[in-house]
């Protein structure tokens, strides 16, 4: 019988730089001054979680940890450089063999000198995005596939459907079937190209961002020699937002910590909301059960938000089986009850929020510490015309507002040129969508259209017919439908209703393009969808169109403007996805109705619900101060059906001494 012995390294007691009695909780200095071993710690929103791992790192090397033995994972550049810095501060000192960085950094460092045990050479490059997408461009061209009889996915959505099966470790025809299903009639042409184009990468000596993980998993798997060097030189292995982790992220942590198990991943279970892009909530809910052994902490003093709103975002999240069970407690005093309002239709909830907002920043509280927060781009649409109207300055997480969004342009582009055939870049915008038809092509078939009769009946669409010979031959047949869509779109009841032309230019065949161009096609669909119900607020097409131009603009003259402080930002609309781990004073939480949010396609998913009011909880949980609660009694459809709505099952689920209800009135 043997067993194993181990021999501890002598340390005189050591002296610490650092007060961690002073500068922790109770809570956070448990976890930082864990012994070695496996460690889960879930922090809560505002508990303290950088911090929390900052001073673990600090911890361990002020134990004589060398710097080079530590692995601290992240997943920014700006995550990582700020953790660095915080640790090289407090310990002041230099910590440049501290191995810290994203993934992608240090899966790059790892491969960089054992590249060739791979079949890479030793400088390889690196390719982004642009580059990946002109590599599958090219294996989709050599493969010489139908491209416009099979209406084939584009070289972006490729590579997005590529790098999401390597990240969520599955084959592609599984993924296409799961996530893609308008794709799987294409499964064995799709799966072909994949393999093309992984060879073709080795042939050119570069890696994308995804092999810079698979291959360093692959290198660990197959090279015992290589997997026994890390598992030594990585003695502690620290992992930040461990609950947005995927499978193959979660496979190179297991694997480096396999031997000693001191690993100590932190993040919160009720914040995983990234399932659609390979996020693989397992990771954190297993992990008791991958390290029987581990310790369990729970950093539960939230620093950001009041008690009243703390109380809502626990019962909020209580009705998750699947979780870590904890109760977020205020270290702040106490404030204001989140407010519950029912509005009669969207529209007048844009009304609500754009003169509260005012109301608060009269108040004191500045634009720019208000944002108001969404499940889908498409449900702040009539909130964004409103704020237009009032001259409120707003800004986008995404960047773009509503108008701005591509496929927003290209069916708007179809109403301008019905409404105005004098619009160049309109009719342009249409034709370039057409296969084979570039700027040089669409100049040629503008000249042709401007110089041609518009006469017949339907005059425009008489016109498109007789300039077919100057569209390239590759375009023929598509241009055929497209002058056919336009005779549809210039009969008069139909030419009347920017709703009704909007379906139809979907129904035409934009929809299709949509599935081709887009991984988030259904999303877009959505966004189009909306954009057909709200144009039926306006009594014309052009009215419609010229309201959709000036929220597009965004910026309104000086002297119209409300008087604003000369440092003044302004408010934010997000999407709660694109919110995380910002806060905000005042957070207006929009479109809590059945179907809205949760969203009815995402709960159909497996799982789904449960994500559903993790994305919910985040949303509260941004708010420091101020929490308002709005949905719509009535909803429009673009079938121009008004649908009672029922309040979302979150709201439901929060008893109502919690919230503070309000009535709204139309004044006299």
């Amino acid at each position: 019988m043997s067993r194993d012995y181990v021999i501890e390294p002598f340390r005189h007691p050591v002296e610490t730089r650092i007060n961690y009695e002073r500068e922790l909780n109770g809570q956070q200095r448990a976890a930082v001054t864990a012994p070695p071993g496996p460690a889960l710690v879930i922090a809560g929103a505002g508990s303290g979680k950088t911090r929390t791992l900052t001073y673990r790192a600090a911890f361990l090397l002020e134990q004589g940890i060398p710097p080079e033995r530590i692995l601290l994972l992240t997943f920014t550049n700006k995550a990582a450089k700020e953790m660095m810095l915080r640790v090289s501060s407090l310990l002041g000192g230099e910590l440049s063999s501290l191995w810290g960085g994203t993934f992608h950094a240090i899966g790059n460092r790892v491969l960089r000198r054992h590249a060739a045990l791979l079949g890479y050479q030793q400088g390889f490059s690196i390719l982004d995005r642009d580059d990946a997408e002109d590599l599958v461009q090219t294996c989709r061209s050599e493969l010489k596939i139908d491209l416009i009889a099979t209406r084939f996915p584009k070289a972006g959505v490729l590579s997005d459907v590529f790098s999401l099966a390597v990240n969520k470790q599955e084959p592609v025809d599984t993924l296409l079937d799961e996530q893609f299903p308008w794709f799987a009639p294409l499964s064995d042409e799709i799966a072909a190209l994949h393999r093309l184009y992984t060879a073709r990468k080795i042939a050119a000596n570069s890696m994308d961002f995804d092999d810079l993980l698979a291959l360093w998993l692959r290198l660990l798997q197959e090279h015992p020699e290589v997997r026994e060097e890390q598992q030594r030189r990585f003695q502690f292995i620290l992992v930040d937002e461990y609950q947005d982790t995927n499978k193959l992220q979660g496979a190179l942590v297991d694997l480096l910590a396999a031997n000693h198990h001191n690993i100590m991943a932190v993040g919160d279970d009720c914040q995983s909301i990234y399932s659609w892009r390979g996020a693989h909530f397992q990771n954190i809910l297993k992990f008791p059960d991958r390290y029987p052994d581990a310790a369990i902490y729970r950093i539960e003093t939230n620093y950001r938000s009041t008690p009243e709103i703390l109380r809502v975002a626990n019962a909020a999240i209580a009705a998750n089986i699947r979780q870590f069970p904890k109760q977020l407690a205020a270290a702040r005093e106490a404030g204001v009850k989140p407010v519950l309002v029912a509005c009669g239709d969207a529209r007048e909830q844009a009304v609500f929020i754009a003169q509260r907002a005012l109301q608060l920043r009269e108040e004191g509280i500045p634009l720019n510490k208000m944002a108001v927060l969404y499940r889908a781009h498409f449900h702040a649409l009539e909130l964004q015309f409103e704020l237009t109207r009032r001259n409120i300055p707003f800004t986008i997480t995404s960047g773009l507002r509503f108008g701005e969004l591509a496929h927003i342009k290209d069916v708007a582009a179809w109403l301008k040129f019905i409404t105005n055939p004098h619009d160049e870049p309109a009719f342009k915008r249409i034709t370039r969508l057409l296969p084979g038809v570039g700027a040089r092509s669409a100049d040629k078939i503008w000249n042709a259209f401007r110089a041609a009769p518009q006469t017949g009946n339907p005059p425009l669409a008489s016109a498109l017919q007789k300039i077919a010979a100057a569209v390239p031959r590759k375009a023929a047949v598509p241009w055929a439908q497209f002058t056919a869509t336009v005779a549809q779109l210039e009969e008069p009841e139909i030419r009347r209703s920017a709703s009704r032309m909007i379906r139809l230019v979907l129904e035409a065949g934009y929809e299709d393009h949509l599935k081709a161009e887009y991984t988030n096609y259904l999303s877009r669909l959505s966004d189009l969808e909306a954009m057909a119900a709200t144009s039926m607020q306006f009594a014309t097409v052009e009215e419609f169109l010229t309201q959709l131009a000036l929220q597009t603009g965004g910026e309104a003259d000086a002297e119209d403007r409300p008087p604003a402080r000369h440092d003044e930002e302004p408010m934010r609309l997000s999407t709660i996805h694109q919110a995380k781990g910002l806060e905000f004073e005042v957070v207006f939480v929009i479109m809590l109705c059945e179907g809205a949010f949760p969203s009815t396609r995402a709960i159909e998913a497996l799982d789904g619900e449960e994500e559903e009011r993790r994305l919910f909880y985040v949303a509260l949980t941004r708010a420091r101060s101020q929490l308002y609660l709005t949905y719509p009694l009535l909803r429009v459809t673009a079938g121009s059906d008004e649908l009672n709505q029922k309040p979302s099952r979150f709201l439901c689920e929060i008893p109502r001494e919690l919230l503070d209800e309000w009535n709204l009135k139309t004044w006299g």
